[in-house]
Order: C-alpha cells, then structure tokens, then sequence
C-alpha cells in the first residue's frame, strides 16, 4: 500500500472513497462533514437518514453523490476528554473500520481527513501519530491511502510521521 500526505480539498480528489469524519447521527456538521455534505448535494442527507446513526470508532458508507469519488465512508472519531477514555483505541478503530468497509466495497483509493481533530478536540500531534500508525497497521486491499491536511501544518506534520519507519 502506498500511504502519503497531500494538502488538498478532500471533496475534489478523484479517488474511489473519502472518508468523512461525522458525527453519531450521520448528520451535516461542520468542518469537513460540513464540507462533504455541501459538496456531495442532498443525495447524501437522505442516504445518512436512512442509515441512521454510526457508534463512535465505527464505519458505514454511502455512495459519494455529486463527489468525485464513488463512495463516502463515514467514521465517528472520539471527542477528546483528556486522554484516559479510551480515546486512542477509539481513533485507532476509526482507521482500521474504514479500511475494512474500503475492503467491502472494493475501493483501491482512500482519502482520510485528520479524523477528531476540528471541534472534537484531539491534539493534533497524537491524532496524526495514530493515523499513521493505524494505516500501517491494518491489512488492507486497498492500494492507495492519502493523509489529506487542510492546512500546511497538519501536511508538514503527516510529512515527517511518513518519512519516518513503521515501527516494527
């Protein structure tokens, strides 16, 4: 698997699934939920409706609507409470889930936001750690996976997490 860094728009990458970081309804949020919804047109309310609600560091998907990409995986990141709530098992769950519902529907290309890190609050540094570590870890089909910063912080920081060996 290929697993690199890029500072884009999620909601325009041609890849065969993004992943939103939503909330447990599965309904418009802010940030980059808002975004995906703006961006993927009501299809996507009706299809979170009828799905209805997702667990914390769990996965569903949906089509990807008037995306680019074919499918949205949804993942409800831990909202951070300090640390001691299971809060990294938590996102780790998140990367992992969403990798196995990519394996269930076949997609090869994955796009991850920085899952909990807006309004839910995870210290950046941790987040990224686990992302990268989770990615790395989970066995995958999937061929292509994009750590995608919306700021050039959060890429430079993907950047030197990437650049450095998996643990073994």
């Amino acid at each position: 698997m290929r697993l690199q860094a890029t500072r884009a728009d999620i909601t325009t990458l041609r890849v065969d699934a993004i992943v939103n970081a939503a909330n447990e309804g599965l309904r418009r949020g802010g940030g980059v939920c808002g975004a995906i919804f703006a961006a993927a047109g009501p299809g996507l309310e009706a299809a979170c409706g009828a799905i209805g609600r997702c667990a914390t560091g769990d996965a569903v998907a949906t089509d990807g609507f008037a995306l680019p990409a074919r499918w949205i995986i949804h993942t409800v990141g831990p909202v951070w409470r300090g640390g001691g709530h299971g809060e990294a098992g938590l996102l780790a769950s998140c990367y992992r889930r969403s990798l196995e519902v990519a394996d269930e529907l076949g997609a090869r290309s994955v796009a991850f936001p920085a899952i909990s890190t807006g309004i839910f609050g995870y210290p950046p540094e941790e987040a990224a750690r686990i992302a990268v570590d989770s990615v790395r870890a989970t066995p995958t089909e999937v061929e292509q996976v994009l750590l995608v910063a919306f700021d050039a912080e959060t890429a430079t920081r993907y950047e030197r997490l990437l650049s450095s060996p998996a643990d073994p």
